[in-house]
């Protein structure tokens, strides 16, 4: 066995503990009665049955019709021993998929208890790491243990951060030998920020000679001369946020027009400037944007945008009081949020109205580009990030969902983002991203309709007015299935207040 070559590890937190929650697999387990949405496109359709064995779709029966009972004779039987849930009325997605999120790695001692029952408790029952910035040996561990079902975890996917924490890689060679001791040592793939070309050449062409995922967050220090376009023609298969991708767009200049005051490692500048950069990139619909684009899409390259964690960007005072701070945000994570020259992506050191005014021109433009690149075939995923900006796990899942909605999806294909494309792009999708036979039992189990309003996939549910005219709030996701195994969300939500209350009543004693 190689050595792991060394990532940066901020501080390892606590590992997950053995599993406490779920039940099941099952021999056999029958959903009786939910509507579906399967992830492929198609429309609802309700009441089905859906029967499960050894943690396998075996069969989805639609088993009448809206508004009047269902006819028994038609129905899968039960079997002695089967396990039954009554899920009528409720709507059944399958399980969701985050391309980008991060175990921690971002505040010290963030517990994985925290991330990993957040995550499942809104419905994400697959991750990829992007970096695994809390050491690989100690994500692999997490890897194994989730796939044992020996903690309350999703899947997670392992990719590790491209020479980070060790010695600089200068020569090819140097890089393909790297991508070689990752893949021995157990990486599901590799994460980029950006190197010389003849390193970032050789390391994208080992990674697809050895069978692994690369990622890139094309960062300004590189991205002059590797954006988006160059990294795709050399191998890349997946571009993070949106860094790379409007300097492809250019066609007046070369580089970034940056302040001339401007250092990147201030964290103002850098994201001030970069408010003001899509605005820079080839016109929506011009020779250099469709060209760009359909390239893109000729090489079967996914776009996982991120949009949700830039979002306090247009509108801090929002991000920065969102509703579920209070019990679900851990004490580390606020003080790692709160302004500070020393913290990566807590740059509110004056941010002004003229910012968030940029930043909403920034989320326009690279929204458009997104619905176009999707609506000419491109397969955009969905991704979180959480951990930094105002961003909690989970939560932060969702909100990325309500972004795609803005940036002109329908429904239905935010689902499918959040699902089989996310699948398609782990090379996943002979067993999640969708439910039909054949696949994994990886499902989402919600009260309400959520193609209606993605808000009622929030663990904080929807705030609205009942029949009574009485303020409540929906519950958020009620089951998340993961290999099989039943979650009860709200019991996960309930354990994570628990971890947050310890955490506030240790720092006040």
């Amino acid at each position: 066995m190689a050595l792991i070559p060394a990532l940066a590890v901020a501080s390892a937190p606590p590992a997950a503990p053995d599993r406490d929650r779920g039940d099941g697999p099952y021999e056999r387990l029958i959903l009786r009665g939910g509507t579906l949405v399967n992830g492929e496109g198609a429309p609802a359709v309700g009441p089905v049955d859906i029967v499960i064995e050894q943690d396998r779709i075996v069969n989805v029966v639609a088993v009448g019709y809206p508004g009047v009972p269902i006819r028994e004779g038609g129905r899968p039987q039960a079997r002695d021993g089967d396990r039954e849930v009554d899920v009528s009325g409720k709507y059944i997605l399958p399980g969701f998929v985050d391309m980008h999120g991060h175990i921690g790695g971002s505040a010290d001692n963030i517990p994985a208890e925290y991330v990993l029952k957040l995550w499942l408790a809104h419905g994400i029952t697959t991750v990829r790491e992007p970096g695994s910035f809390n050491g690989l040996e100690w994500t692999l561990d997490h890897v194994r243990r989730s796939e044992e079902n020996s903690i309350v975890a999703p899947r997670i996917v392992p990719y590790a951060g491209f020479a980070e924490g060790g010695e600089p890689i200068i020569t090819g060679e140097q890089a393909r030998q790297w991508v070689r001791d990752i893949k021995e040592a157990g990486a599901a793939g590799i994460k980029f920020f950006g190197a010389p070309p003849r390193v970032i050449s050789a390391a994208l062409d080992e990674a697809e000679k050895q069978g692994l995922g690369t990622m890139m967050h094309h960062a300004q220090l590189n991205v002059a001369r590797t954006n988006v376009i160059d990294s795709a023609r050399m191998g890349l298969t997946t571009m993070e946020h949106w860094y790379g991708l409007p300097e492809a767009l250019f066609t007046g200049q070369t580089i970034q027009d940056y302040p001339p005051e401007y250092n990147y490692q201030n964290e103002q500048d850098r994201f001030g400037a970069a408010g003001r950069l899509w605005k820079q990139a080839a016109e929506p619909g011009s020779e250099r944007w469709n060209a760009v684009r359909d390239e893109l899409i000729e090489m079967d390259f996914t776009i996982n945008p991120t949009l949700n964690i830039y979002e306090a960007s247009r509108d801090l005072a929002r991000q920065r009081n969102a509703e579920w701070h209070d019990e679900y945000t851990l004490p580390t994570l606020w003080d790692f949020f709160t302004p500070s020259r020393y913290a990566h992506g807590s740059y509110w050191f004056d941010w002004t109205t003229d910012d968030e005014i940029a930043w909403r021109e920034n989320y326009r433009i690279w929204m458009e580009f997104l619905n176009d690149f999707k609506n000419q075939g491109g397969r955009i995923t969905a991704g979180s990030d959480s951990g930094y900006i105002y961003k909690i796990y989970g939560f932060g899942y969702i909100q990325e969902l309500e972004l795609l909605r803005e940036a002109g999806f329908n429904a239905l294909e935010v689902i499918q983002a959040a699902t089989l494309n996310g699948a398609e792009a782990l090379g996943l999708e002979a067993d999640i991203g969708s439910v039909i036979p054949g696949k994994k039992a990886d499902l989402v189990i919600v009260d309400e309709n959520p193609l209606r309003n993605l808000k009622v996939l929030y663990g904080t549910g929807h705030y609205r007015l009942d029949d009574n005219n009485q303020p409540m709030r929906t519950g958020g996701v009620t089951y998340t299935i993961k290999d099989g195994i039943i979650y009860d969300a709200q019991e996960l939500l309930s354990d994570v207040r628990q971890i947050v209350r310890d955490a506030k009543a240790a720092e006040h004693n």
